[in-house]
C-alpha cells in the first residue's frame, strides 16, 4: 500500500509539473485570442482609410489601418485589446473623422492579416515601436496621442514614455498583468507569467497628461485598477462609465465623450 501511495504521489507530481510546463510554454493561448483574416480580405472603412504593411523584426509583417485627413490636427495611435482583429476594432473611424485626427491602428502578430505569432513580451513591444516609427515621422510638429485599450494599455504606456507623446489615453487599463493573474487564476504560481506587462512601472516615468477611462461594471479588469493608477499619477484624470462593462464600452455615449477630452 505504501509503495502504491508513493507511485500515486509521483504520478500526480509529474502531472502537475507537466501542466505547469505547458502553461509556461504555451501561455500565449491564455493571453491572446487572435482572429486571423485571409490574405485576400479587403477592409472597407472608406476611401480615406489605407491598409499598411509594416515590416517588423524577424521578417514578419504587421497589418495596420490608417485613416488620413488632408490636413490633420494630429495622430491617434491606437493599440487594441487581446481579441479579434482590425475588422472588429476599427469601428470608430467616423468619430476621428469628425475630430480631425488621423488614426493608425496595427494588428499584433497573428491577428487579422498580420503574419507570425506572438512569442514574447520583448517581441510584442518591439513590434509596437516599429509600427509607431513607420508612421510617426510624418506628424512632426503635430499633436501625437497614444491610446491603449485593455491588453494595449501597458504597451501604450511604455511607448508614450519612449517617444514623449503629447497625450496618453488608457481605456480599461490594468496595473500589472500579475494582478489579473492573481484575480482570475489564483491557484497558479505567479512565477509562471512570462508577460509581466507592467503598466504602472511605465507610468512612473510619464510626465504628460493621462486620461483613464473605465467601465464601472468591468469584471475582467476591475475599475479599481484605473483608480489605483489615478492615485499614482497626479496629473491624471479618470472617467468612470456608469453601467459599462469591459467589452461594451463603445456602446455608451460617455465613452467617446471622454476620448474627445484628449483631442482638442
Amino acid at each position: 500500500m505504501t509503495a502504491w501511495i508513493a507511485r500515486m504521489g509521483i504520478g500526480l507530481a509529474l502531472m502537475l509539473a507537466a501542466a505547469l510546463l505547458w502553461i509556461w510554454l504555451r501561455q500565449e493561448r491564455l493571453l491572446f485570442f487572435p482572429e486571423p483574416l485571409p490574405p485576400a480580405h479587403r477592409f472597407d472603412f472608406g476611401a480615406d482609410v489605407q491598409e499598411l504593411q509594416i515590416a517588423v523584426p524577424g521578417g514578419a509583417t504587421l497589418s495596420a489601418l490608417h485613416l488620413r485627413h488632408s490636413e490633420p490636427k494630429g495622430l491617434v495611435f491606437f493599440l487594441h485589446g487581446n481579441g479579434g482583429n482590425l475588422q472588429s476594432w476599427f469601428v470608430t473611424a467616423d468619430f476621428y473623422r469628425r475630430a480631425g485626427y488621423d488614426l493608425v491602428m496595427p494588428d499584433y502578430r497573428g491577428y487579422g492579416k498580420s503574419g507570425g505569432s506572438i512569442e514574447s513580451e520583448a517581441q510584442l513591444r518591439a513590434d509596437v515601436r516599429a509600427a509607431w516609427d513607420a508612421v510617426a515621422p510624418r506628424y512632426a510638429g503635430k499633436r501625437r496621442v497614444i491610446v491603449g485599450r485593455s491588453l494595449g494599455t501597458a504597451l501604450a504606456a511604455e511607448l508614450a514614455v519612449q517617444v514623449q507623446a503629447d497625450q496618453l489615453v488608457l481605456i480599461s487599463p490594468y496595473v500589472r498583468m500579475v494582478d489579473l493573474m492573481r484575480l482570475h487564476f489564483p491557484l497558479l504560481p505567479t512565477w509562471l507569467l512570462r508577460y509581466p506587462l507592467d503598466t504602472v512601472g511605465s507610468l512612473q516615468h510619464w510626465q504628460g497628461p493621462l486620461l483613464l477611462i473605465h467601465g464601472e461594471r468591468d469584471e475582467l479588469i476591475p475599475a479599481s485598477h484605473s483608480e489605483q493608477l489615478r492615485r499614482l499619477v497626479p496629473q491624471s484624470r479618470l472617467s468612470l462609465i456608469p453601467g459599462a462593462g469591459h467589452n461594451d464600452l463603445q456602446a455608451f455615449d460617455q465613452y467617446l465623450q471622454a476620448v474627445k477630452q484628449a483631442l482638442p
